[in-house]
Formats: structure tokens, C-alpha cells, sequence
């Protein structure tokens, strides 16, 4: 899994990007050309390890970040957990990104038996430093439960390759078979590239575009060299290589989502429509391209049922068994996607039960997409179609010239199938298809969960744990008990309160325009 690789970021789908190992594993196994992600990081690893959407996991809203006192919930089987059951041994390399306040929700506590990476959501490539705000900054580099102090220096795409190299130098693969989760910190920012990756793109005039498009070529090498290690050690014969991105491009640090609309943290097909491709001898029908809807809760009940599992008694999953549609070409059970409903992001001005036909509020953020239609509702973010840029400083102001461009509006349906760039809104002429699209809405908000999005805890500061991120709340210690306190607080100072509840709702704003 790379992070934040737009759909115009690999070579087969742009030529200036040079990515020949991906390249020629997606040409010998099968493109998924219909498959879809979430639009940013915790959202995407939650629903690819569990399963589920983020309504049925209360993870509906923004991201997990450094200093909240929230992570997976507890109570959910996730993949990894399921794949030991069935005689796996699983190891992580690389990004975590859902939570880490207390043990238990570390990932050699939710299925892992081994764990090499960063916790937290954005790392330096070469000092694994991590920031979540001014001053609060800390070391985020672990070896199971334990900081892995002395690793500065080493370039983070190199070290995990290297790492998971390792893995399969040390693993019998006759005695135990094995998954292995590599979860690239690449290509999100900060833009670091050691130089001989950028110095290929030096004719490009766009700085964040060279710098990005080293970062790029930098994980192709890294795969490569996964790929040779899986030969040289005997497992390339009987493997599954998945290959996702999990969420859109950035274009303000040298992404590109062309010629799809929209961008990373939008719900546009720029930012949901990933890169995705499956490897493996065992396919029986290879060398092609598979346009059935995939998504990535899917990946869930297709690797336990490759794994001798028994995916019918998974009761709550969201995900399909795709292993018959990809494998063979047979047609997807998957009919339809919920891309999400996020209550607590920015309401819609003018949205309404009204413009929703009476059916759901329009000012509420929400995406679903059923068969080839697609509905979205609310503020589903920038929505603008951005060529990889050229120019070499490019104002950051002028990307929201764009936002005010089009009539105020809080509902569009697109045809995806005949419009995959959504330039042609049929809302207006297909009310019919609006009613039941909204419908759908209705019925998945009436199974999800409360919104769990905590305020930020003051001891998670690495500055309290020696200077580096990781848990900080004992396990005794319950979501409820944690909860409590606050509720106290706030009787004894009221006026206090309501000022940083006021200043919290204006921070979620500026955090979720910002993501």
C-alpha cells in the first residue's frame, strides 16, 4: 500500500512517470480500472483491516491523529487476526495510522505478530520525527512495542523494503504460510527522495512534481526488490501481490489525480478511484484488464477465503469475496458502494430535507455510488480538474478561486460509467435516480454508529514519554472512565468550555479543509 499516489501517479497510467516494475506486474496480472479507496489515510487501513465501512466502526470523521485517545475498535475482528486463526503468520512493515493511545491498539495487539514502523499519520523520511501541531513533535520509528531508537538516517522507503526482505529471508515457506502487510510511508509529504530518483525528472519545471515523482520511482525499486526476494526465497510460485494506493493525489505537493475530478480528502473520483492491481501465478486468467467495482473492504473476506477461512460466517462485513471476479473474470457481487457519511464534517449552506426531497438533508456530507450512478451530497470538497502542474512556485490562494465557479448546490449525480470525469450533473434531469440514491443514503445511516472523533489529550506529548510518540493511557483505563472525566470538567467550568468547545468545532473545520 503507497500513500497519497494520485491515479495519474504510475507509469500505465502517465509516461512521464517511470515505474517499470509496477508496470510489469500490473501487465502480467490484472488492473483493477474500477476500484475505489477512501480519500484519506485512516479511513482507507480502517476499512481495508476490518472490513467495514467507516459508519460501522464510529471512524466516519477525519483522521486519527497523534495526541487522540481513539483507535480501532476492540471488539472488531480484524484481517490479520483472522489470517493467524487460519495458520498465518502476519507481520507489518511500515505505516500504522489507527491509533495508538493505549496497547491494545497497537498492531501485534490486533493481529500482527510482528511490527516495524511509524504510528502516526506523517513521519521525516530520514529522522522519523512527527509533528501534530507547533512544538509537538516526537520520534516515531517501533519494533513491536518498543521505540527503535538509532535508525535515523536511513531512507524510510529503503528501510522498510529491506526489513521485508528480511522477513522472507527468515521465514520457511514449506512450514508456515505467510501475509505480509508492507504499508509505505511514501509518497506523502514531506517530499524527501534521495537524489539519484529526482535527478530523472530534472526536465520537470514543477519542484514538488520532481521531488514527488523521485518518491515514485523510489517505491518501484523497493517493490522490485520485494518481488526478487519473494523468487530468491521460494514463495513467488504460491504468492498474491496486491497492489493499492489508499487514498487520491495531492496536487498542492505534487500529486495529480488527471484527468479524474477533485483530490485527496474529497469525495470526487480524484479522490476516491485508486490504483490497483493484483499479481499471481495463481490467477488463472492474467494479462488483462478487470472493470467490475472493487473496493478496498473487499481485500478483507478475499484474502480469508484464499486463506482456507470461512468468509460466510463473517457476520457485519461490508466487503465481497472478489477472488472468483478477479481471478476468472466473473461478474463482481459487489453492486454498489457507500463511499461514507460524515456528519460532523462542514454543513452544507444550502442544503436541506427539502433538496433532498424529504428523503435525507442535503447539507450533510455523504457519497454512494450504485451501479454506474453515483449520488454525492453536502460539501464533498474541492472539486476542481487539475492537470499535473508546470509551473514552479503556484500561488497556494489560487486553488480556491475554483470554489466559487459553480451555483451553490448541495446534491450532483454523475453517471460514472459514461462520465468516470464528472463534468455532467444529471440531478436535475433524473430526479427518479436522486429519490433512490438518497434512499440508500437513508438506510446506511440507520446502521451506522455514533462518530467517534475525541478531543486531543494533553499526555500523549512525546515531551511526557521520552520523546517519542506511543501509548500513553493505561489499559485499565476505558473509553467510558476517559469520557467521564471530561463530563465533569465541564460542569465545574462552564464558561471555559463552551469557549474550547467553540474553538474545537472551528479547529475540525480548518483540519478538515486542510486534509
Amino acid at each position: 500500500m503507497t500513500d497519497d499516489q494520485g491515479f495519474n501517479d504510475i507509469g500505465y497510467h502517465n509516461r512521464d512517470i517511470h515505474t517499470p516494475t509496477l508496470d510489469k506486474l500490473a501487465a502480467e496480472g490484472v488492473k483493477l480500472e474500477n476500484y475505489y479507496i477512501q480519500p484519506i489515510c485512516t479511513p482507507s487501513r480502517s476499512q481495508f483491516i476490518t472490513g467495514r465501512y467507516q459508519i460501522h466502526t464510529g471512524l466516519q470523521h477525519s483522521i486519527i491523529r497523534s495526541r487522540q485517545p481513539s483507535c480501532l475498535p476492540f471488539d472488531l475482528r480484524t484481517l490479520p487476526q483472522r489470517l493467524q486463526e487460519a495458520g498465518y503468520a502476519t507481520h507489518m512493515v511500515g505505516k500504522w495510522h489507527l491509533g495508538f493511545y493505549k496497547r491494545d491498539c497497537l498492531p501485534t495487539r490486533r493481529g500482527f505478530h510482528t511490527y516495524f514502523g511509524s504510528l502516526t499519520g506523517s513521519v521525516d523520511y530520514y529522522t522519523y520525527e512527527s509533528c501534530d501541531g507547533p512544538g509537538i513533535c516526537g520520534y516515531d520509528l517501533h519494533e513491536g512495542e518498543r521505540v527503535a531508537w538509532g535508525q535515523g538516517g536511513r531512507y524510510s522507503t529503503h528501510l522498510y523494503a529491506q526489513r521485508v526482505r528480511k522477513i522472507l529471508a527468515a521465514h520457511d515457506p514449506s512450514s508456515q504460510p505467510l501475509f505480509i502487510f508492507l504499508s509505505f510511508q511514501a509518497v506523502h509529504t514531506p517530499l524527501q527522495s534521495p537524489r539519484e530518483y529526482i535527478y530523472p525528472y530534472r526536465q520537470m519545471g514543477n519542484v514538488f512534481r520532481r521531488k514527488y515523482a523521485g518518491m515514485v520511482s523510489a517505491v518501484d525499486e523497493a517493490i522490485r526488490n520485494v518481488t526478487y526476494a519473494l523468487r530468491k526465497y521460494g514463495y513467488y510460485k504460491n504468492s498474491v501481490i496486491i497492489f493499492s494506493t489508499d487514498n487520491g493525489g495531492q496536487p498542492l505537493f505534487g500529486g495529480s489525480n488527471w484527468p479524474l475530478r477533485g483530490r485527496k480528502g474529497t469525495y470526487w473520483e480524484g479522490g476516491v478511484r485508486g490504483i490497483g492491481f493484483v499479481h499471481s501465478p495463481l490467477l488463472r486468467r492474467r494479462k488483462r484488464v478487470n472493470k467490475a467495482l472493487v473496493h478496498i473492504t473487499d481485500w478483507y473476506p478475499t484474502l480469508v477465503g484464499l486463506a482456507g477461512g470461512n468468509v460466510s460466517r463473517m457476520d457485519g462485513l461490508d466487503g465481497y469475496d472478489m477472488w472468483e471476479t478477479i481471478s476468472n473474470g466473473k461478474e463482481s457481487p459487489r453492486l454498489e458502494i457507500l463511499h461514507n457519511i460524515d456528519p460532523l464534517y462542514n454543513a452544507a449552506r444550502h442544503g436541506s430535507f427539502k433538496n433532498g426531497y424529504g428523503i435525507w438533508n442535503t447539507a450533510i456530507q455523504a457519497a454512494v455510488r450504485v451501479g454506474d450512478w453515483k449520488l454525492l451530497t453536502g460539501n464533498p470538497g474541492y472539486g476542481d480538474w487539475i492537470p499535473p502542474q508546470m509551473l514552479g512556485n503556484f500561488p497556494e490562494s489560487w486553488w480556491n478561486l475554483e470554489r466559487h465557479t459553480e451555483a451553490k448546490k448541495s446534491l450532483w449525480l454523475f453517471n460514472v460509467a459514461d462520465d468516470p470525469y464528472e463534468r455532467y450533473d444529471l440531478s436535475e434531469r433524473r430526479p427518479d435516480v436522486v429519490k433512490q440514491l438518497l434512499a440508500r443514503l437513508a438506510f446506511y445511516n440507520r446502521t451506522s454508529v455514533p462518530v467517534r472523533y475525541p478531543l486531543e489529550d494533553p499526555r500523549a506529548d512525546p515531551r511526557r514519554n521520552g520523546g517519542a510518540w506511543g501509548p500513553w493511557e493505561g489499559d485499565e483505563e476505558n473509553w467510558e472512565a476517559f469520557y467521564l472525566r471530561k463530563r465533569k470538567v465541564k460542569k465545574q467550568k462552564r464558561k471555559f468550555c463552551k469557549m474550547k468547545s467553540f474553538f474545537r468545532r472551528l479547529n475540525i473545520r480548518m483540519m478538515s479543509n486542510r486534509i
